[in-house]
């Protein structure tokens, strides 16, 4: 599987690691128009200095520049450039970034290898982690696209302070499901440190980051093309999250505030179906509710959302088979698990009916 450095500054001897693991020094980085100004000039100065070859890409820092239109662009001016397989692909950026980079990395020349350097939380502890690369169509999020496993994964921590409080309360989405699904005693950690790690606040956030990534690879290790239903775990509150999604466009409503958001869902859906215990229902709500939104955002997002039109929406997921929704759940805190039956609707539509109550409380944000 990949190889994970985290580390500050972690590009400082990327030279090296790129020799040790095979990799020539001849790069293809890729950045957003945010990741280009916010740290192009460091990095393609320390790039050079140890020698690499390198030829840049800019995309436009939005979702829609994960498309076969931006794709295709970007194949061209590598054309141009005789960029063959004999380079590497760096993705530096956020989830479209490493998606973009990652897709047209498994598709240049029949495949090429892929580095991937994150500059969010969602990034670092999510999407740069186990090979998932895709790009979107107007009918669906991330529905084409390729299992490309990094050569590497780069992940900087420090990078995170260029970051609104938003996209880190967002990328903590991920960091607090591993917790959901894998490991209770991490769940208590968060738990305690969430004030600290949302602040960026040390060693509490490098733990933090280190702790989601060894998981994600963990499982991704285990079932890397999903196939025994260890690596569907990982998509606890994406269900519902989807559909939330969809219906937001995929602009108005980040894909971690809509993860919170399923994952409310889920734990009602798993303590309403019998599987999870009211006391471990209570906990995960109570950490669940240290998330913020920006003003406006869950009600206009969620709250003012039919409960019916959200679960019709959730039939749009990529994630379903046989037109039937799949939900991962819990039997207990830091234990996940893929339910293969059929879920009756009712019981869907009670549980975000629950959940639309649980964010209506007072202190419920």
């Amino acid at each position: 599987m990949s190889t994970i450095i985290v580390g500050t500054p972690v590009i400082a001897g990327v030279g090296e690691l790129f020799t040790t693991h095979g990799l020539a020094k001849k790069a293809v980085v890729l950045f957003d128009e945010h990741t280009r100004k916010l740290y192009g000039d460091e990095l393609l100065k320390t790039l050079s200095h140890q020698g690499f070859q390198l030829k840049e890409l800019v995309v436009p820092a939005r979702e829609a520049s994960k498309s076969f239109s931006a794709a295709y662009r970007l194949y061209g001016s590598m054309i141009e450039d005789d960029i063959d397989r004999s380079w590497n692909l760096l993705a530096v950026g956020g989830g479209v970034v490493g998606d973009l980079g990652g897709f047209i990395a498994a598709s240049y020349y029949r495949g090429i290898p892929v580095i991937q350097l994150p500059t969010t939380l969602l990034a670092m502890t999510d999407s740069s982690i186990g090979g998932k690369v895709a790009i979107n169509h107007p009918l669906g999020k991330n529905l084409i696209g390729f299992f490309h496993m990094p050569e590497l994964v780069l992940i900087d921590p420090s990078y995170l302070s260029t970051l609104p409080q938003r996209e880190i309360y967002s990328g903590m989405s991920e960091v607090v499901k591993y917790g959901f699904i894998a490991d209770e005693s991490f769940l208590s950690f968060l738990d305690l440190h969430f004030k600290d790690i949302t602040e960026l606040q040390e060693p509490w956030l490098t733990e933090a980051v280190k702790k989601s990534a060894n998981i994600k690879d963990d499982v991704v290790t285990n079932d890397f093309r999903e196939q025994n239903g260890v690596r569907a775990t990982l998509n606890f509150g994406h269900t519902f999250a989807h559909g939330l999604e969809k219906l937001a466009e995929y602009r108005h409503l980040r894909h971690g505030e809509a993860v919170t958001i399923g994952m409310v869902c889920a734990l009602f859906l798993s303590h309403n179906l019998g599987y999870l215990d009211r006391v471990s229902l209570e906990r995960g709500l109570s950490i669940l509710k240290k998330f913020r939104f920006p003003k406006g955002v869950l009600k206009r997002r969620f709250l003012d959302i039919d409960s019916n039109l959200l679960l019709e929406n959730m039939f749009s997921d990529k994630k379903k088979l046989d037109k039937k929704l799949r939900f991962v759940l819990l039997k207990m805190l830091g234990t996940a698990f893929l339910l293969e039956e059929n879920v009756e609707n009712k019981q869907v539509l009670k549980s975000i009916d629950d959940a639309h109550r649980f964010f209506s409380r007072k202190g419920a944000h």
